[in-house]
């Protein structure tokens, strides 16, 4: 497990949806700057895929009790 994941893992619940709302925000401004034209990195477009994947999975384990750390 990579340490940015880890430090993901420990995280608080809430902070972990703060990030998945900003993740998802960002997401929707990057495929409107697609749609007309203005991307030039589009490697943000994955990574924040990614980064939205990580964090539902996160979540998850939350929710069934995988995580130690950060639960609330």
């Amino acid at each position: 497990m990579a340490e940015k994941d880890q430090k993901l893992r420990e995280l608080h619940t809430d902070e972990i949806h703060n990030r998945l709302n900003d993740a998802r925000e960002e997401l929707m401004n990057l495929r409107f700057q697609q749609a007309t034209g203005e991307l030039t990195d589009f490697t943000r477009l994955r990574y924040n895929r990614r980064l939205i994947a990580k964090l539902l999975t996160i979540l998850r384990e939350h929710e069934l009790g995988m995580v130690t750390g950060g639960k609330e």
